[in-house]
This record gives C-alpha cells, structure tokens and sequence, in this order.
C-alpha cells in the first residue's frame, strides 16, 4: 500500500457479533479517507445483503447513489433516489459459503470541506456458488460539515458476524 495511507483505527467483530462498526473522533489532518472492509452479516439469505454508512450521526433522506453491477450471468444499475444511508458495499449473507468475507473499498476525498462529500465503491462477495456480485457505486452525502464520525450497519437489522473487519485509512497529500 503507498506510503500516503495512514492506518486511523481497525475494528473486528468480535464473539457474538455486533449491531454496527463505528468510528468517531475522526482526525481532520488528512485530505481523503478510504475505508477497506471484510464483512460478513447474520442475514440468512443465499447471496448477499447490503451495508450502509452514516456520517456524523445523520439519519436524515441526505444520501444518494448509482450502481452499476455484474453477476457472473447478469448486470444491471439501480439507485438514484434519496436514501437514510449510503451503499457501502454487498457483505456476504450467512446463508453463503461458510466462513467467507466480502470485501470493498470506500474512497472519500475532501471528507474535511464544506461542500457536499462525494463516495466511490468497489467491492466484491465470495462465494463458491453460482452467484457472486461485484459492484461499483458513486455516491453522495449532502452534508456540509467535515466528516468527524461514521457508522456501518448492515441492512435488515442484521448484525456483524465474528471476525468481520474495517479499517479507515486517511491520505496524506504527499
């Protein structure tokens, strides 16, 4: 990984599982923050469930996104409308091969300006069946304030299995 990326904080599930994984207290010294996850959620569907993020504590309709995705046998598009979250990422269901993660990367530069924040996501599930999903997401958060908090829940009202993992990185303009 480039020298630029600076490890803020790593959260991994532990026994039991967990409702959420959060970061506060998020530095403002860097100029991008990139959140790389390996997720697993109790949700007991055959394929994949979904993961959404917060920032700063905003539950309100303030996020949009478009996403483009490929199924091994099919593609397609969704989104646009105003959401309570934003997509990050398609965690794979406990329903999956046991004992796989998938995994995605969330990419948001300018986290510490005024303006709205924009996100970009790639991921990926793993699974030895027929169906796999690979994303991409833009996406956008309508908020003004720098980013100092996120949340990421997966859908449902699921939870986080043991070992699922997040790290939030932070770019240094070098």
């Amino acid at each position: 990984m480039a020298n630029t990326y600076i490890a803020i904080a790593t959260v991994t599930v532990g026994s039991g599982g967990a409702a959420n994984i959060e970061f506060t207290s998020i530095p403002q010294t860097y100029t991008d923050l990139v959140l790389m996850t390996s997720l697993r959620s109790t949700d007991t569907a055959s394929n994949w469930g979904a993961a959404g993020i917060r920032f700063n504590g905003d539950s309100g309709s303030n996020y949009y996104a478009i996403e483009l995705y490929g199924t091994g046998s099919a593609a397609g598009s969704g989104g646009g409308s105003a959401s309570t979250s934003l997509n990050a990422g398609r965690p794979n269901a406990n329903g999956t091969t046991a004992n796989t993660f998938s995994n995605a990367t969330l990419y948001i530069p300018n986290y510490t300006s005024s303006n709205q924040k924009s996100t970009s996501e790639d991921s990926v599930t793993e699974n030895n069946a027929t169906a796999a999903l690979s994303p991409l997401v833009a996406g956008r958060w309508t908020g003004s304030s720098a980013i100092t908090s996120m949340v990421l829940t997966p859908s449902g009202g699921f939870s986080w299995m043991q070992y699922s993992t997040a790290t939030l990185y932070g770019i240094k303009n070098s």
